[in-house]
């Protein structure tokens, strides 16, 4: 008996273990065993998304940050400050597009106040129409989800056509839809629509000054792109150096601001017809100074040869040659191929890779007025068409409407400069 018990006693720790693997690999089949067979849980019951028939807007990812590669301080001059009432409306307002926007941005009277006009936080009276753009990846995608999501934004023409008939109308001219005399949060809006392409084409090399030059008035970024305030910051840096060129060695702030405001208005056929108020610069200029200085003052003062101390309204620059053909050199590609061929044929210059000839060309006292006629020839030409698609962007109502609008500022600008 003592034998026996010795000799299990070795086996007696594998018990449970030998016990433990019988169990483990014990089958469903094993009709002797009494334990239920096992079932796997079911996976969770979540119903099949179903499919839609119009485009689903995309969450749109945000470019509030600064790109990485520029440094974090880089455009620091284009964040103007509004009021929080009028940047919580703002926000608000272009929130509520479902349709993915990568720049967007608010302008004009009703953003920043001028001589005149009312702004958005007028206590009583008719309030302002707010004006905003749009700057888009796709503008067929865009006006897809967004004429489902606000299709009282667009005429009746366009919503039977299709959004694919909106983005070849838009690409004519300066490649920009309106869509005019919307209602959103109380208050009436205009916003027009671009690609990020188009946008950051015109801004470096002013092929329509459509765009670049709306850019540069202040406005209010509300969603902010950092490719966009790269170019932005090369379209203001332009301004500049067109303005310079064409002012005297000493000048105020004033007049530079008034020389920059001008540029988009230069060749503009509504300045012409009674379309707009004649004293539209001087009125933005006069109530935004302080705006224009934040954006344009480091600007300025980092070109070589021009002084502007921050506490003073007086500016100097070096009026030499030499001087002034460091910036005609760096003007926009699209302005500059128009002085060229000018001077190409006045003074029978056909290569410029020599210095000698940019001094040659800025030492010419009719340089200014040549940069003022290849300004009208840039800016008539898009202006007129853009005037012409309104009909179709907004409907002969609105048309009607905007167009009665305007000629009513332009007999206010006239009958106040007659006053004045």
């Amino acid at each position: 008996m003592s034998l026996i018990l010795a000799a299990t006693k070795p086996h007696a720790r594998s018990l449970p273990a030998l016990l433990i693997r019988t169990l483990a690999t014990e089958t469903a089949q094993a009709g002797g065993s009494d334990l239920p067979p096992y079932i796997p849980p079911k996976p969770p019951n979540t119903p099949k998304q179903r499919a839609s028939l119009g485009p689903q807007p995309r969450q749109a990812p945000s470019y509030r940050s600064a790109n990485p590669r520029l440094p974090p301080g880089f455009g620091r001059n284009q964040l103007l400050p509004v009021s929080n009432t009028t940047r919580e409306l703002l926000e608000s307002i272009v929130a509520q597009f479902n349709a993915p926007i990568r720049y967007a941005f608010a302008y004009g009277s009703g953003v920043f106040e001028q001589d005149g006009y009312r702004t958005v936080e007028a206590p009583d009276g008719e309030k302002p129409m707010l004006d905003f753009l749009f700057a888009v990846t796709h503008a067929d995608h865009f006006h897809s989800i967004n004429m489902n999501q606000h299709p009282s934004h667009y005429p009746l023409s366009a919503r039977v056509l299709g959004s694919d008939y909106v983005q070849r109308v838009q690409n004519f001219g300066p490649g920009v839809w309106f869509n005019a005399y919307a209602q959103m949060n109380g208050v009436t809006i205009k916003y027009g629509v671009t690609t990020v392409d188009n946008l950051c084409s015109d801004l470096l090399n002013w092929r329509t000054l459509y765009l670049a030059g709306r850019m540069h008035k202040p406005l209010r970024i509300i969603k902010d792109d950092a490719r966009v305030r790269l170019t932005q910051q090369v379209n203001l840096t332009s301004a500049v150096r067109h303005a310079l060129l064409t002012l005297p060695e000493s000048f105020t702030e004033a007049e530079l601001f008034e020389r920059i405001a001008a540029i988009s208005y230069t060749g503009d056929p509504r300045m012409v017809l009674p379309a707009e108020n004649r004293a539209k610069v001087q009125n933005i200029v006069s109530k935004q100074a302080p705006q224009f200085k934040e954006l344009y003052h480091r600007l300025v003062v980092g070109l070589p040869g021009v002084h502007w101390p921050s506490f003073s309204s007086n500016i100097q620059q070096d009026v030499s040659p030499h001087a002034r053909s460091a910036h005609l050199r760096k003007l926009p590609s699209h302005l500059l191929t128009g002085v060229k061929g000018h001077y190409t044929r006045a003074l029978d210059l056909t290569e410029f890779d020599d210095s000698a000839a940019w001094v040659r060309m800025a030492g010419d006292e009719r340089l200014p007025e040549v940069i003022r006629q290849q300004t009208v020839s840039i800016v008539k030409g898009p202006a007129t068409i853009q005037s012409m698609k309104g009909i179709l962007s907004a409907g002969l109502a609105k048309s009607i409407r905007y167009g009665a609008a305007k000629v009513s500022k332009y007999w206010k600008g006239t009958s106040g400069s007659k006053s004045s």
